[in-house]
């Protein structure tokens, strides 16, 4: 590969994370280390780190990362080897449903879930309704056990990340070593261990990081169902008062600095890099017939996954349609009247078209500048790629809240960005915003593909005259293809229904994404959550289709991440 080209994508990339990723962080960040008087200080993080409440927080946010990745990781992986390795009733269907979970915002997501979960909820409707439990009996399940609570919902929503890339991963893998570790006499779980999971540890890695730190950073599932004692949380509360109070400045520099650290620990244990291998030619592979009573057992699985993941989205949708609903299973009345007022209202019409163009291109970004991180930080030698490893990953550790408002900061009247100030027209920083935060999972994907994938393939090509970007685009991308879309639909997804930079940036209504026009509607008196429900049904069935539509389409050409 050429050092030039290289130096050239470490170089792009660094000016363009200094420009709409350091520099917007740096004018909050700052508040937490400059006095009234302009010098450094070094007090207000010692007075956080000296309180109680904010090492509380600070320790309930990691145990809360930790149990939703573990748990994520504990659906999710076995879910992925069965997609893998077995041909069972319904799998076209449920591999698919399985992403759905990814196409729902938290606050959406809340309608339904309290609707469910609520005192008066459907939950405590049914236990009473069969005997379980005496007439007029109520019970918050999220109230009475708050961090599990959250843990298992962000679980639930994240899982399909590690699937993906595990999914990924074992397709990557050739079969042919399996087989020479069972012609050895290492069978089952040993060889899981010993063999399989060595080599999909990048793919493991790449989706377990992403929910983590996500996870550790998440404000809307906490803020929502009022589990306050994150300090994301915090974060939050504190920049409602964010001209006077250097509190939230300082609380954002040791987020910043644990994301980072819990990273590079990661990285470290977990990350080192993968094993390559060359085109699985010398066996036949592919999932396998097993019996009835297994098949059926795996898609139990599936489906019973996928029911718990879809449950926010059902009770969203059974409000939609509902004229009211209180205290009962289910709706008694359903009507079509919300989808009528929701998609006949003024926000409606402009903010599924905003969000289309908004995610559309922020994604063809994602991948190009990802596929060309990805490649340096795998490929090249370079000095600097570990730096481009970790600008790459910094957008997970920053909580999105905190980079809208660095946005709204660098781009007032009288600074350098304030041509490209959201007051007059957001669409350039959304697309930016929307880039930035989502440029992870394509790098993380890519990586992956880039490490089981041997670079003698790519020097083959260039002994026999193929200059290097030639080889990468004819020989090596197709190969990761599946990799690559993987990361493509994440970016996609999660820019389509992105909430923080949406709500903060998007302040004029001709440029309202559909999460802020969701927002707006739901705040409304009398039929607002009703016609919130049905924008939110209706922004679920367009994501809806287009995934499992991609997944399957993939499954046929690829026969790898959407194995079907």
């Amino acid at each position: 590969m050429s050092t030039s080209f290289a130096r050239g994508v470490l170089a792009i990339t660094v000016v363009f994370f200094a420009a709409f990723f350091a520099w917007p962080i740096w004018q909050i960040v700052r508040g937490g280390f400059v006095d009234a008087d302009g010098h450094l200080t070094f007090s207000y993080v010692g007075a956080l780190l000296s309180d109680r409440t904010y090492l509380l927080a600070l320790q309930n946010s990691f145990l809360l990362a930790c149990a939703a990745t573990t748990l994520a990781m504990l659906i999710a992986v076995p879910l992925a080897w069965m997609s893998d390795r077995f041909i069972f009733p319904g799998k076209s269907l449920l591999a698919s449903l399985i992403l759905i979970p990814m196409i729902l915002p938290p606050f959406v997501g809340a309608i339904g879930i309290k609707q469910i979960f609520g005192q008066y909820g459907a939950l405590n409707s049914l236990l009473i309704a069969i005997g379980v439990r005496p007439e007029g009996w109520t019970f918050d399940w999220f109230a009475a056990h708050q961090f599990w609570g959250v843990a298992v919902v962000e679980a639930l929503s994240l899982y399909p990340i590690i699937y993906l890339n595990v999914v990924a991963a074992l397709a990557n893998i050739d079969p042919a070593m399996e087989e020479a570790a069972q012609n050895l006499g290492c069978t089952g779980f040993r060889r899981f261990r010993r063999i399989t999971l060595p080599l999909i540890r990048p793919g493991l890695f790449a989706g377990g990081t992403i929910v983590f730190i996500w996870t550790f950073t998440e404000l809307g599932t906490p803020l929502v169902f009022d589990y306050a004692r994150v300090t994301s949380v915090q974060i939050y509360y504190g920049l409602k008062n964010i001209s006077g109070d250097p509190s939230p400045f300082a609380l954002v520099a040791i987020m910043l600095a644990s994301s980072v650290l819990l990273y590079a620990v990661g990285k470290g244990l977990f990350g080192s890099a993968g094993h390559a291998m060359m085109a699985k030619a010398t066996s036949s592979g592919g999932p396998k017939k097993i019996p009835a009573a297994r098949a059926w057992l795996c898609t139990a699985a599936f489906g019973g996954v996928t029911f718990l993941a879809i449950l926010p989205h059902l009770g969203v949708t059974l409000v939609a349609f509902s004229r009211e609903w209180y205290g009962t299973v289910v709706p008694h009345d359903y009507t079509l009247e919300n989808f009528e007022l929701a998609l006949g209202h003024e926000l409606t019409v402009s903010a599924i078209g905003n969000s289309l163009k908004f995610a559309s291109i922020s994604s063809v970004v994602d991948v190009i500048l990802g596929i060309a991180i990805a490649y340096v930080i795998v490929r090249s030698k370079i000095r600097g790629r570990a730096v481009l490893d970790f600008l790459a990953m910094m957008p997970l550790a920053v909580p999105g809240l905190v980079l809208a408002f660095g946005y709204l900061a660098m781009s007032q009247e009288g600074k350098f960005f304030s041509f490209i100030n959201p007051v007059r027209d957001p669409t350039v920083l959304l697309i930016i915003a929307y880039s930035i935060r989502r440029l992870p999972y394509v790098v993380r994907s890519a990586a992956a593909g880039f490490q089981q994938t041997s670079e003698t393939l790519e020097e083959a090509a260039q002994n026999l005259g193929s200059p290097p970007l030639r080889a990468l685009r004819k020989i090596t991308l197709p190969l990761i293809a599946a990799n690559l879309i993987a990361g493509g639909l994440l970016a996609f997804a999660f820019a389509m229904l992105e909430v923080s930079d949406s709500l903060v940036l998007a302040q004029k209504q001709a440029f309202y994404p559909i999460t802020k026009a969701i927002m707006e509607l739901f705040q409304l008196l009398g039929d607002g959550k009703f016609m919130a429900s049905a924008l939110g049904v209706w922004a679920m069935a367009f994501l809806g289709v287009t995934i499992v539509g991609l997944s399957l389409l993939l499954g046929k050409k690829l026969g790898a991440i959407f194995r079907v």
